[in-house]
């Protein structure tokens, strides 16, 4: 079941959960070596908030939040991949220049018609996200046939979209986006059918953490939602999650030492061999 851990390092006012803590960059560069620290292997750096009703952030003021954030964090901690968690190409190629390897884009490349393009030329990777609607419209009556069925037409499309434009395929990981557009049950479909999106035949990227589901599943504040991010977190990995994307890295870094050494015995014995 192991699997990767991008840490959340939002340099936003209005973030739903972290908003404004980061907003200045030497907090969040330090913010993202703790994160890698923790464990961390990729650090996804965004400067809009997409949290529900967000507003949008305009190109210049985005690429001023993350451009300092990614060239520190690439200088400071190379062993570890950047991000950057935008829709822009403008803010994509001043991320790309500073360091980041990879593209995560809420809007799956729809939303600009050069971030395709620019992606394919410099070569990153890309992370393909399905969302119904916008971040100011997605929790207004989602809807679907099929959730699982209608998300894997879309990425399906995403996909051959993004490879047309010149994307490497194997560049490419995709993501259900849970909690953009859709309600309690449609998240928790997703998860217990997560492994439904491997036929797509690339790797899965899931971000549950401090979202709105666990809150109206527990009566949690966004602040108490680590346990409710820690459990969703390690079953979709065990559901076919190649990677989870979390604010709080090091209790997902414990949390799946533990599930690794309880599915399998190899993993144990290696522990037991360390202590």
């Amino acid at each position: 079941m192991r699997g990767r851990l991008m840490g959340i390092v939002n340099v936003t006012p209005d973030s739903f959960s972290d908003g404004g803590l980061f907003l200045d960059s030497a907090r969040a560069i330090e913010h993202g070596r703790e994160l890698a620290a923790e464990g961390a292997e990729v650090l996804d750096v965004g400067g809009e908030s997409t949290r529900p009703g967000a507003d949008p952030v305009g190109a210049e003021e985005e690429a001023a939040r993350v451009v300092p954030v990614i060239e520190a964090l690439r200088a400071r901690e190379p062993a570890t991949a950047v991000s950057i968690d935008t829709s822009k190409a403008a803010v994509a190629r001043a991320a790309i220049a500073a360091g980041a390897g990879t593209v995560n884009d809420v809007t799956a490349l729809s939303a600009d018609a050069d971030l395709a393009g620019l992606c394919a030329e410099a070569g990153t990777d890309v992370v393909l996200m399905h969302m119904q609607g916008s971040p100011r419209t997605m929790q207004e009556h989602p809807a679907y046939d099929d959730v699982v069925d209608d998300i894997r037409a879309f990425l399906e499309a995403r996909i051959a979209f993004a490879v047309a434009e010149g994307v490497a395929e194997e560049r490419i990981w995709i993501d259900p986006g849970i909690g953009f557009g859709k309600t309690v049950e449609h998240n928790l479909e997703l998860l217990r059918r997560l492994g439904e999106l491997r036929s797509l035949g690339r790797p899965i990227l899931v971000g549950t953490s401090r979202k709105s589901f666990i809150g109206k599943l527990t009566g949690a504040p966004v602040e108490s939602r680590l346990g409710g991010t820690v459990a969703s977190s390690v079953l979709a990995l065990a559901n076919g999650a190649d990677m989870v994307r979390v604010h709080d890295v090091g209790p997902l870094r414990d949390a799946l030492r533990v599930a690794d050494a309880i599915l399998d015995p190899e993993v144990a014995a290696r522990i037991s061999d360390r202590v």
